[in-house]
């Protein structure tokens, strides 16, 4: 069985990603990259869907033995994690080196102390779990390979086949150290070369190094900030700019419910978000990879914007079930491809347009087509944006007048007002000057409730969304205005847990609700985030600091975080790791250090 979401670990190469579960098993592996078949798929079913597991030898009728610590080797993505023995301590090694080539992991075992039995156990199964592949010797090494694909293991241990599965059994003392890797290459192709895992692991360690070198974040936070934004850096696909909201698919918002989806696209709404916090900490680098990203896939038609797109920009994102795995704890269905990429977001429009300003001022060199694309945005919205929507939140229900969408139209016009105002972009200013106007009075007429002092999820809804949150962020109100802090106040009380995290918006259990799906989730991380800012800003200021660290306390040991918060459960929910998490923490802290709110 899987572990708790919680208990995996993170390493990639920026093109892919693997989970690593506190026992040394790696249950979750996509080959060549993020949104490819995975290779192993335990982490969603069993472990005849695949895994590869390297520790301690164990008796086969026991539970392989945890851990008994595991950290990141500095700020880096490698992983070191390290057992107590009877018989002696032994070190693990697993990581992915920034590649060019075929993708590798690469996991070394290193003796610490006395002499430990060792066992690595790998079973790939290919299309997720569903096909064995043909195992087999080639020159000396050995070969796994399945229709397109072929995955090459090498080590110097001994390896033996047993019950389709490769083996080998061997002792480490101190000193020792033994490698083992796997690489891919089309089947058709000629064999990847042979690994040398003592350079890699250097020039890997080098490369992590060098790159969170570049943070100009050095405030009271900087281990989780670094910590997240070499996270989000991994969630990354280096030859496109693309940006994952996360690298797994169907980790269960509601334990055991059908609230499953595949995140290993680039939403427009996360990638924007993701490379506003990356500016906003001296990565400009990823900033232009992401707008060229973005340019491509938009291409010529920004009047049919996706809300996502697949890594290298492409628009069928096709939504099936895999019914031959039962879920992560019997979470089904497994979903890949996501239905939701042709919904109507109008919030979008105004993400996108804010990274594009945030780009523009903080100095990214100007790009013409990009300028174009932000007017051709404009007048799209010009058209739609008093039209009903699916919202944030991808709801599978009617479309509504979300005010969340509203107000984003409003950024998008009001940053592009800026852009013509600094001399960079010609456009009808008083024209759009007009139109911003009539949609935040709109806005403010349609999508306020009076009575209760707070605005609401649509217009004519009584029920409240946390996406409400952003509206003093996002400049569409001062946060002294007294609809801003009724707002707040109001989610406080309506969508709090009961250890204080915010809900996104009101489920009700076995009835469908707002978003048309039935079933409850968990406390939505980027939601209790905003509260956090949202306290800060109207001078509740140690209440946010407060918040903040509490959240910092949901991160697993390594500092990650998934989607959710599960308050009855205690424990993380939803896809791992999450950027739509991650980069709410960076805001905050840098929130947070700005107004001097931290204790110590």
């Amino acid at each position: 069985m899987a572990g708790r979401i919680e208990d995996y670990a993170l390493i990639g190469d920026m093109q892919t990603a693997a989970l690593v579960c506190r026992d040394g098993t790696v249950d979750w592996l996509c080959l060549p990259r993020f949104d490819s078949h995975a290779i192993f798929a335990g982490l969603l079913g069993t472990e005849e869907h695949g895994f590869w597991r390297l520790g301690p030898a164990h008796a086969s009728d026991a539970q392989p033995p945890t851990a008994a610590r595991r950290t990141y080797r500095g700020d880096s993505l490698i992983l070191e994690s390290e057992w107590d023995t009877p018989r002696g301590t032994v070190r693990v090694i697993d990581f992915m080196p920034p590649r060019d080539g075929a993708p590798q992991l690469i996991r070394i075992v290193e003796g610490v102390s006395g002499r430990v039995p060792m066992r690595s156990a790998l079973r790939m199964r290919f299309s997720y779990g569903r096909i064995v592949p043909w195992v087999h010797r080639h020159e000396g090494r050995t070969v796994a390979v399945a229709g397109p694909d072929s995955v090459w293991f090498d080590t110097s241990a001994e390896t033996y086949g047993k019950s389709l599965t490769t083996y080998a059994d061997f002792t480490v003392a101190p000193g020792d150290r033994i490698a083992f890797t796997i690489s891919w290459e089309p089947s058709h192709t000629e064999p990847p070369a042979l690994p040398e895992p003592e350079q890699s692991l250097e020039a890997t360690e080098e490369f992590w190094r060098e790159w969170v070198e570049h943070c100009t974040y050095h405030g009271p936070y900087r281990e989780a900030v670094v910590r997240s934004l070499i996270t989000l850096k991994a969630l990354t696909y280096a030859p496109t700019g693309g940006i994952v909201a996360a690298p797994t698919t169907s980790l269960p918002e509601d334990v055991g419910g059908v609230r499953n989806w595949d995140y290993r696209y680039t939403w427009l709404r996360d990638a924007a978000i993701t490379l506003s916090s990356l500016l906003r900490t001296g990565y400009r680098e990823e900033a232009r990879a992401w707008r060229e990203w973005l340019l491509r896939a938009v291409a010529g038609d920004p009047e049919n914007l996706q809300i996502m797109y697949g890594i290298a920009g492409e628009r069928e994102l096709g939504e099936a079930e895999l019914d031959w795995l039962p879920g992560y704890e019997n979470s089904a269905p497994v979903r890949v491809g996501n239905g939701a990429a042709h919904q109507l977001q109008l919030d979008v429009y105004g993400e996108v347009t804010e990274a594009l300003h945030l780009a523009h001022m903080t100095g990214l060199a100007r790009n013409d087509y990009a300028s174009l694309l932000q007017l051709k945005l404009i007048r799209y919205l010009e058209d739609h944006w008093d039209e009903p929507d699916e919202g944030i939140w991808e709801v599978r229900g009617p479309r509504r007048h979300f005010v969340h969408s509203k107000v984003m139209a409003w950024v998008a016009v009001d940053r592009t007002i800026k852009l013509i105002e600094s001399g960079d972009a010609d456009g009808p200013l008083e024209k759009w000057r007009e139109l911003r106007d009539d949609i935040h009075r709109d806005v403010c007429e349609r999508g306020y409730d009076k009575e209760r002092n707070t605005f609401t999820q649509s217009y004519g809804s009584k029920e409240l969304d946390a996406s409400l949150l952003l509206i003093p962020q996002m400049g569409f109100l001062p946060p002294d205005d007294k609809r801003v802090i009724g707002t707040i106040e109001a989610i406080q009380r309506e969508l709090s847990t009961s250890d204080g995290f915010i809900l996104r918006y009101p489920t009700d259990g076995s009835k469908e609700g707002v978003d048309g799906l039935p079933g409850d989730e968990g406390a939505f991380l980027a939601c209790s985030f905003w509260m956090a800012d949202d306290l800060a800003m109207i001078g509740r200021v140690d209440e946010a600091r407060k918040l903040f660290e509490k959240l910092l306390a949901l991160r697993n040991d390594l500092g990650l975080l998934a989607e959710e918060w599960d308050p009855r459960l205690q424990r993380q929910v939803g896809n791992f790791p999450q950027a739509f998490s991650h980069v709410p923490l960076i805001d905050t802290a840098l929130r947070l250090t700005a107004s001097g709110a931290y204790g110590g």
